[in-house]
């Protein structure tokens, strides 16, 4: 209550403050008010912070799948396979930044069967991998998850990805199958020790993971 009385007073003054400076007028009492709202302090349980950074981190993980499979699409029927192997090489991690910076996160795609070695998991990432791969090799549904991690002021939200459909396959299929001759030059040229291949439909590919400072799951509520 003191803070809040505090806020307030602070509020009221600003308000009498400018109240003086307009030649005596009425104090304006929607500025007092909008003074208040714009101080007003969240005080929220750790459940509420961590309900809300599960729901945050399911819009922020869709985002960047949409961004990612949308301009990876674009780029197989307009070019082909081999060049979404060049574009991947380039564009991908720059489309998760972007995404990790619009919401002040950051974000990673991680697998224990990487294309790119930069998505290695660390420790705790293959811990989870782990699990979600247990799930799926025991038909158990998997969920995103959330965790709090050693420094209590950051949350790790991390959710599965599995193959969706044959058009991943062109590039993370077999090959000789579903992965050409010059798509499997291209990959083995760009990226000599590649494991993302040998995949079908419904296999897991690897995860999210979204490292969420705790003060901008709050902000975002």
């Amino acid at each position: 209550m003191k803070v809040k009385y505090r806020l307030f007073s602070f509020g009221l003054l600003l308000a009498i403050g400018f109240g003086s400076c307009n030649d005596g007028k009425k104090i304006d009492r929607d500025l007092v008010e909008e003074v208040n709202k714009a101080n007003e302090v969240k005080k929220l349980g750790e459940a509420e912070i961590t309900e809300h950074a599960m729901e945050w981190g399911d819009e922020i993980s869709m985002a960047a799948q949409k961004e990612l499979m949308g301009v990876l699409q674009k780029a197989i029927e307009e070019n082909g396979a081999e060049e979404a192997v060049g574009f991947c090489n380039t564009e991908a991690l720059k489309i998760t930044k972007k995404v990790a910076d619009k919401y002040k996160v950051n974000i990673r795609r991680v697998s224990v069967k990487n294309r790119n070695p930069q998505n290695s998991p660390n420790e705790k990432e293959l811990e989870l991998l782990d699990a979600y791969a247990y799930n799926v090799n025991n038909n158990v549904d998997n969920h995103a998850n959330i965790q709090k991690l050693d420094d209590g002021q950051t949350l790790l939200y991390t959710k599965a990805i599995t193959i969706p459909n044959g058009l991943c396959l062109n590039c993370h299929g077999e090959p000789g199958k579903e992965i050409n001759e010059s798509t499997l030059e291209k990959i083995n040229s760009l990226y000599p020790e590649d494991k993302a291949i040998d995949f079908k439909v419904g296999d897991l590919r690897g995860m999210w993971s979204i490292k969420m400072p705790k003060k901008e799951v709050v902000k975002d509520i």
